[in-house]
């Protein structure tokens, strides 16, 4: 109970900061889908998750590091109980468990993921950086999952380095058409494909958006 109170209390708060405003080229629906984004902070799940609708939330998981979330019961109780998150282990020395095979094993119990194929956080200049192989993978292991880019936009200008109160700009995530991979595309060409129609996506967000709010 208390967890489900808090989910709504996050989707609140960043709807009411940001505006959370869902753009959808695809249609909203209940088939087993991996939403993938651009990765600019660390409120990009919350964002994503937050612009789906209602009835889609509880069967939406976000994939998330487990390095990072485990590093103290506030943040473990966050990700596992408030947003039923799919823990992965990043470190390939250390791990235990296949984080494709993690994966999978949420897909198979009937879930939808959000995941951030570049892996980390973007810092730099560029728009995204280079996407990690777990998308090929997991597509490989499921052919009937669809992927659906997700272009986040100003949400890392929300709150800017060295600020202490948050800038009310209005977020935009665009939900562009679904993908699957072809039968005999190769891990260079799907990742390839997945990153233009993220990037597509971008170039639409500034117009679409509007700039700031009052």
């Amino acid at each position: 109970m208390i967890s489900n109170l808090l989910a709504a209390g996050f989707s609140s708060a960043i709807r009411l900061l940001t505006g959370a405003r869902a753009l959808w080229r695809c249609s909203p629906s209940s088939e087993h889908r991996v939403y993938y984004g651009n990765h600019v902070s660390h409120g990009d799940f919350v964002m994503i998750w937050s612009a789906l609708p209602p009835s889609l939330r509880r069967q939406v998981r976000p994939v998330a590091g487990a390095d990072y979330w485990q590093r103290d019961a506030l943040r473990r109780y966050l990700i596992r109980e408030v947003f039923n998150g799919v823990l992965i282990e990043r470190e390939p020395l250390s791990r235990k468990y296949d984080p494709i095979e993690v994966l999978c094993e949420a897909v198979d119990g009937g879930s939808s993921l959000i995941l951030f194929p570049e892996g980390t956080r973007n810092q730099s200049e560029e728009p995204l950086l280079p996407f990690k192989s777990g998308l090929y993978h997991l597509a490989r292991r499921r052919p009937e999952l669809e992927f659906v880019p997700v272009w986040i936009d100003n949400l890392a200008r929300v709150m800017p380095k060295g600020k202490i109160l948050p800038l009310p700009l209005l977020c935009t995530a665009t939900f562009g058409d679904t993908l699957r991979l072809g039968a005999d595309e190769d891990k260079d060409a799907f990742l390839a494909r997945a990153q233009r129609a993220l990037l597509a996506l971008s170039e639409h967000a500034g117009s679409d958006n509007g700039g700031g709010r009052a």
